[in-house]
């Protein structure tokens, strides 16, 4: 056995990090993120990709066997281990601590119930949990049936607008306090957060998709003015049976009627018919209220 690593390389091994995590996934298990959660944050506006050659991959021969990376911010730092590899926990931990961001140490690792090996090669290196939390799972062995409310109606995705999507991406995910969505198409170089840079991510991920992206089954609902009210997006992965659903909003005034229960039952329809085995959710109360069960449990582990 010989392990040899190498950098990540964004342009060249999305493709090689996505497999791995594909292979290495196993919700029950709670082993760590799914594919989609790292390839959804690379090339959005929220995140800062320019740290992506500090993630670094794990070989024995040519087959990856561990994946080192951060998502957003650039100090919370994840660990993707296929089995029998575990042995590498204090390499994977001294890589994380002495060459991923830190930043006056803020750095914090973000650690699954599966990965008791990483936790113990954490604790050794000084590192306590200093929080927890779970995202919801919707087991498809239940079933999901919440109707569209009166006054509103699904978007074909054909026929989607996005210049209506990404407004609504702006109010929905709460940015409407930094200012109205205008100025959409201007040059915008600023650190701010911005219409601009909103409707900029939208356009990219729509016009030139990531590599792995299943658009065709995005939910859009529209009111009866044609606005666009509630937006949830789809990953799709048949290897793992998974139904990611990210993101997920709703237009300030449409909320509480039930719009975000609805889109999440044609979800549920939907992938269920095409093998989907379960679908991800977040750790709002909204997800357990319609029938969500625990999931990921995730822990956050901070330096003493």
């Amino acid at each position: 056995m010989k392990i040899t690593t190498k950098q990540f390389q964004i342009l060249t091994d999305i493709n090689l990090v996505w497999d791995f995590l594909v292979e290495t996934y196993d919700w029950k298990k709670d082993s760590g993120r799914p594919a989609p959660f790292f390839e959804h944050a690379i090339k959005a506006s929220w995140m800062d990709s320019s740290y992506s050659f500090l993630d670094r991959i794990w070989f024995d021969g040519d087959k990856v066997i561990a994946f080192v990376y951060y998502e957003a911010p650039v100090t919370d730092i994840y660990f993707n281990v296929r089995k029998g590899y575990e042995f590498l926990a204090d390499e994977l931990i001294d890589y994380a601590v002495t060459k991923m961001p830190s930043f006056g140490n803020n750095q914090q690792l973000i650690l699954f119930d599966g990965q008791q090996f990483l936790k113990d090669a954490a604790a050794k290196r000084g590192f306590n949990q200093v929080y927890e939390c779970t995202d919801m799972i919707f087991d498809f062995k239940n079933e999901l049936n919440y109707a569209l409310p009166k006054g509103y109606h699904f978007v074909e995705s054909e026929d989607i607008d996005i210049c209506k999507l990404s407004k609504l991406c702006w109010y929905g995910f709460d940015h409407g306090d930094k200012g109205d969505f205008i100025n959409i198409n201007k040059y915008d170089d600023s650190l701010d957060w911005t219409p601009a840079k909103s409707h900029k991510d939208c356009l990219s991920d729509w016009n030139a998709p990531l590599p792995h992206s299943t658009h065709q089954y995005d939910i859009v609902i529209a009111d009866k003015n044609e606005e666009y009210v509630c937006f949830s997006g789809m990953w799709w992965i048949p290897e793992n049976k998974l139904a990611y659903m990210e993101p997920l909003c709703t237009s300030p005034e449409h909320r509480k009627k039930g719009l975000a229960a609805a889109a999440l039952t044609k979800h549920y329809h939907r992938m269920k018919a095409l093998g989907a085995s379960h679908m991800t959710g977040g750790e709002n109360l909204f997800y357990k209220k319609i029938g969500y069960e625990d999931g990921y449990h995730l822990t956050f582990w901070k330096m003493n």
